[in-house]
């Protein structure tokens, strides 16, 4: 069920202001493509227009599937789903629950079997299905929301700031689970402000400014690269 998404001369922005610009981009099927920038470069407005919350220009292909632009019925129809940063999750209902809607074009049977299987991904998330979703914690929040995603039979998954405000031990629990992800044969498709531990956990990196890629290529060379070294990770390197 996995996929591989190709954009060609992607644009999206807000109220006729421009973020993105002429965006081509390979996500390679089978591996996690991490996409990291300053704040502002358009990270988000991408996932947003891809998921089709955005209206945007140009063309995306996941796999065989042409995704329309401003259609997000038509992304999850084509298996591509969005966790968006924020997790939006609901507060008064059980995590099991949360789950469930997450297949809601499933059948019954299908439903259950899925949410089912997720749960073996995250042995937390199953140990507290009857809780409800607003009384835990945010790291566990926001492994219910990947919890989710996975219910609706993801091709593609694409990750907005999956890390944001968590303690360094569910950071490392998250990105665990992202690996698995892709192990499982899902595609994804990474936004991080945490730099170091996105290109760690990924195979492909892109690096985006100001609308535009401005690098590519393995994550564990951006890594080491001058690029990634001064202008993310703070270290200064003397000529």
């Amino acid at each position: 069920m996995s996929a591989g998404l190709a954009i060609e001369g992607l644009a999206a922005g807000y109220g006729g202001f421009p973020v993105l610009r002429g965006l081509d981009l390979e996500v390679r099927r089978d591996r996690i493509t991490v996409i990291v920038g300053p704040n502002g470069a358009g990270k988000s407005t991408l996932l947003r227009a891809l998921a089709g919350l955005l209206p945007r220009e140009g063309t995306a292909r996941l796999g065989d599937r042409a995704l329309p632009p401003a259609s997000p019925a038509a992304a999850v129809r084509a298996g591509l789903i969005l966790v968006a940063e924020g997790r939006h999750l609901f507060p008064a209902m059980t995590v099991e629950e949360n789950l469930e809607l997450g297949g809601w074009s499933l059948t019954r049977g299908e439903r259950a079997e899925r949410v089912d299987r997720a749960l073996t991904l995250f042995p937390r998330v199953a140990e507290r299905r009857r809780q409800l979703a607003g009384s835990m914690s945010g790291g566990e929040q926001q492994m219910v929301a990947i919890a989710r995603a996975l219910v609706a039979r993801p091709r593609l998954l694409m990750l907005d700031e999956p890390s944001l405000g968590l303690a360094p031990r569910l950071v490392d629990e998250v990105f665990a689970i992202v690996r698995r992800i892709r192990d499982e044969g899902v595609t994804v498709l990474l936004i991080e402000q945490n730099v170091a531990r996105a290109l760690a956990v990924g195979d492909d990196a892109h690096v985006l400014e100001r609308g535009r890629l401005v690098a590519s290529g393995p994550a564990a060379e951006l890594l080491t690269s001058d690029l990634i070294q001064a202008a993310y990770l703070g270290v200064r390197r003397d000529s």
